[in-house]
């Protein structure tokens, strides 16, 4: 099964992450680590932390009326 959604701001994107981390059956903490990051910036990104990045990201697809979509395969998906 697929999961697709619009990505519209930080916090759309966040939600995504957080479900595609979340099917993965990934803690924070365990993505992190697999990452080589921390916890926190897990938890920020899935937060739709404001960044200088994300916000030029998200107004530059605006002025250009670009749509950026999300799709989240499940688990069950990559073993076929």
């Amino acid at each position: 099964m697929e999961y697709t959604g619009r990505v519209r701001s930080p916090e759309s994107l966040g939600r995504m992450l957080q479900q595609a981390r979340l099917l993965s059956g990934l803690s924070q903490r365990e993505l992190a680590k697999r990452l080589g990051t921390t916890q926190r910036y897990i938890w920020e990104l899935e937060a739709g932390k404001p960044s200088i990045v994300m916000s030029r990201l998200f107004a530059f697809m605006a002025e250009c009326d670009m749509t950026l979509t999300a799709t989240i395969a499940s688990s069950e998906d990559s073993d076929e």
